[in-house]
């Protein structure tokens, strides 16, 4: 079945889209331009869009429970950010010995914790990590040595994290422990040289992962084995990410960038399919 796509009509192209969440309370997707740097949204009933500009690079934003703020991922570590009241609270550095570090990805486990990972902003050295934050502000080193770690999404039951080294073309699949430690470790998928390196990813409600194809110009569904199921190309070199969508949750979006191919007409552009499943529902922060 082939995949309807649209184009979200708007004035911006991003250079390095990523992070796609989608906020229920406020039928907003949110999305980051990691390298603008900006935070971007979209209002899925009227298609109106909206830019907050940032000083540094952001590579995601999360809600948190219950209240009307955030958490993002800034190159200067966690922090809480208001946007009504435009402001931003430093929360911490998880990587004060890795200044040329910058936080990439992030997403929130069945108890309320992000995952996030980070990278060297150059990406010249193998720097990267993969960092817990609980809800209550502490944070914990989880697993270390990425070229670019990418990409957290979790199994249907969420018991099992997956996490990429974008650099490494691979993802792995951790078991998650109810007190959020992780073992065994292992290769879940291992990408080919032709299907680029994989970024960004979510769960749909089937358990199944869709995998954003940095280089590719796709996205693709792989079934808990592994599998390739599904390949789904996209008028776009550098595919990002993706994330499911409105009250059906049956609205995958897709992030893109125009990093070195500024020449493509839809590099950066935020796509909008039909793939005829529905996502799981979305995670807020617990702190």
């Amino acid at each position: 079945m082939e995949a309807q796509f649209r184009i979200v009509a708007r004035a911006e192209r991003d250079r390095l889209g990523e992070g796609p969440v989608w906020v229920p309370e406020r039928d907003r997707l949110f999305w980051v331009d990691i390298e603008a740097p900006a935070l971007r949204w979209l209002d899925l009933a009227s298609g109106a869009t909206g830019t907050r500009s940032f000083p540094e690079p952001i590579g995601w934003i999360i809600p948190r429970a219950g209240r009307r703020d955030f958490v993002i991922g800034l190159k200067s570590g966690f922090a809480m950010f208001d946007l009504e009241a435009d402001s931003v609270t430093p929360i911490g550095n998880p990587e004060p010995d890795y200044p040329d570090n910058r936080l990439n990805d992030a997403k929130v486990d069945y108890a309320g914790r992000i995952w996030a990972g980070s990278m060297h902003q150059a990406e010249t050295a193998i720097s990267g990590a993969l960092h817990r934050l609980d809800p209550d502000l502490t944070w914990r080193r989880m697993d270390g040595d990425y070229g670019v770690a990418n990409g957290p999404t979790f199994s249907r039951d969420g018991w099992i994290l997956y996490h990429s080294d974008s650099a490494a073309r691979t993802v792995f699949a951790f078991d998650l422990a109810a007190d959020g430690t992780l073992t065994g470790k292992r290769e879940f998928l291992r990408f080919p040289e032709a299907w680029g390196w994989p970024d960004g990813m979510t769960t749909d409600a089937d358990g199944c992962l869709w995998i954003a194809h940095w280089g590719a110009g796709r996205i693709s569904r792989v079934d808990p084995e592994g599998r390739l199921l599904r390949a789904v190309p996209l008028p776009a070199t550098n595919i990002t990410s993706c994330a499911f969508a409105g009250p059906g949750l049956d609205r995958l979006f897709v992030t893109s960038a125009s990093r070195g191919v500024e020449h493509e007409t839809n590099a950066g552009a935020l796509f909008e399919l039909d793939v005829g499943v529905s996502g799981l529902p979305p995670r807020a922060f617990g702190g």
